[in-house]
């Protein structure tokens, strides 16, 4: 009995549109509530620190001093609590997929240049 399941499965599979995608060139819509990824608007941050505070997986470093911004992607869990904690509402979650990571290296932002 389970040969002719087995059978109607693979032969029904052969008349239905593929589960598979070919990713670069077809995305999938991005589902409803996904919050994505952290976008920093530098010209309104004052570098206080609060996000770094409050981020529970500690992916972002601040740097008064030096003026940078840094994220790690591969660290963040999306929880949002940066974006909510930021005094100057400079942070926002950006509700598209990230690009796709070629190495684990955190993105950073200089005052002035975005790298």
């Amino acid at each position: 009995m389970s040969g002719f399941k087995l059978g109607g499965m693979t032969i029904g599979s052969v008349f239905k549109k593929p589960e598979t995608l070919l990713y670069p060139f077809e995305q999938k819509q991005a589902p409803a509530g996904l919050r994505g990824h952290v976008i920093v608007d530098l010209s309104m941050c004052v570098f206080c620190g609060i996000c770094q505070k409050r981020c529970p997986a500690d992916a972002i470093a601040v740097d008064k001093a030096a003026g940078t911004w840094a994220i790690d992607d591969f660290a963040c869990v999306q929880c949002a609590c940066c974006v909510k904690e930021c005094p100057k509402n400079c942070l926002l979650m950006e509700p598209s997929p990230s690009a796709v990571g070629t190495s684990k290296a955190p993105r950073v932002f200089v005052v002035g240049s975005m790298r």
